[in-house]
């Protein structure tokens, strides 16, 4: 069996798929994307196809190491992005080849269903509420929300009344049987942090996600030293080295995400080392529906996961849904807060390719908004 064709495809809301098939018709889906950086990606996408074309699709470990160590300069978002999705759509097809879901070929599943969460917002205490109240009638048991939008450098005592004023709206709402987990998005410096956890402490977080950026990952010693709220990262990291530091200064959770970090090949690996610091496994997903499905494969097959991000219904999406792409979407469905165990051959979903082609005919170009301070000066998004 060898590949033979290799396609990508630009679809809205801001995602890029790709499509690998093989001599004998075997098709693998995979999703390797850089929000706001698509078309980039799809350029490396191209230039690896270059060695993929002709070669045995079941090698996987043998091409994810050309893929990544092959060229002289290596790593980053846009190159650890574009073999992401190569390697979750060569796992798609040695699956269909095997006649096994991808968790199989893993080991085998370790858990029967996924505990999933969803993003609510974070803007306004009453939105924060509403949103965490449809997801309680969902069936979810946990949530995400943002801590904060911009953030003053050391933040006013007002800033920080809103954060926490946020947090206990949906808190409130949660319940104590609920989790609600908070995102700094990398908005909030060491200062602020320092600030802002102690407040947060007593309304019991799951995790506070990125409180600082990937470039001051230095501070998370610290950062996890000075509070009793759990400590996640990861969604900017793309490689297990990367997630070394952290997991050395105490991280709670790692957040790779599976169209970022290497793919299912990569996310694996890390996996394991986070279990050697007694760190439990997140992905980060706000993406598609081939993202998704990869993560949920790693996530039946990993010993230390702890619960699945997913956006469907997410607001990047309002046009263009995740399931909208999909033949079935059953394999998706929720039940009390959980997806059920995917045993079909793959990745375990059905990529509608009449839709994936349809809407790549008007490709999108999503760019992520570039917020300033009020005097100017640029701000983290």
């Amino acid at each position: 069996m060898k590949i033979e064709r290799i396609e990508t495809f630009l679809v809205a809301p801001r995602w890029l798929f790709c499509r690998v098939e093989t001599d004998d018709g075997l098709v693998g889906w995979g999703e390797p994307v850089v929000e706001g950086r698509a078309e980039v990606v799809r350029s490396a996408v191209e230039v690896l196809s270059e060695y993929l074309i002709g070669a045995d699709p079941l090698r996987i470990e043998q091409h994810w190491q050309v893929l990544t160590k092959g060229g002289f300069y290596r790593g980053g978002p846009i190159l650890s992005s574009a073999v992401a999705g190569l390697d979750q759509a060569l796992w798609d097809i040695a699956g269909q080849a095997y006649g096994a879901p991808v968790h199989a070929l893993l080991g085998g599943p370790v858990r029967d269903r996924v505990r999933i969460y969803s993003w609510i917002g974070g803007d306004e205490p009453g939105e924060v509420a509403d949103a965490a109240a449809a997801q309680v009638a969902a069936g979810l048991t946990g949530v995400k929300m943002n801590a904060c939008g911009r953030l003053s450098p050391i933040p006013t005592s007002a800033e920080v009344d809103e954060v926490v004023g946020r947090v206990a709206a949906a808190r409130e709402v949660l319940g104590p049987d609920r989790d609600i987990a908070v995102d700094f998005h990398g908005r909030a410096g060491m200062a602020a942090v320092r600030r802002i956890l102690p407040e947060l402490a007593a309304l019991r977080p799951f995790f506070v996600e990125e409180p600082v950026l990937p470039d001051q990952a230095h501070h998370l010693r610290d950062i996890v030293a000075s509070t009793p709220i759990p400590v996640a990262t990861g969604e900017r990291l793309y490689g297990r080295s990367e997630f070394l530091g952290p997991l050395q200064a105490g991280v709670a959770v790692v957040q790779p995400d599976l169209s970022h970090a290497g793919g299912i090949s990569e996310v694996r690996r890390i996996a394991a080392l986070a279990e050697t610091y007694g760190a439990l496994l997140a992905p980060h997903c706000p993406l598609g529906p081939i993202s998704l499905a990869a993560s949920l494969q790693v996530a039946f097959a990993t010993p230390n996961f702890l619960i699945q991000e997913q956006s469907i219904g997410i607001h990047y999406n309002a046009g263009s849904e995740l399931l909208d792409y999909l033949v079935d979407p059953e394999p998706f469905r929720f039940v009390d807060g959980h997806i059920a165990r995917l045993d079909r051959p793959g990745l375990g979903i059905t990529v509608d390719e009449s839709a994936v082609r349809k809407a790549a005919q008007t490709p999108h170009a999503w760019r992520n908004p570039v917020w300033q301070h009020a005097d100017g000066s640029f701000a983290e998004w």
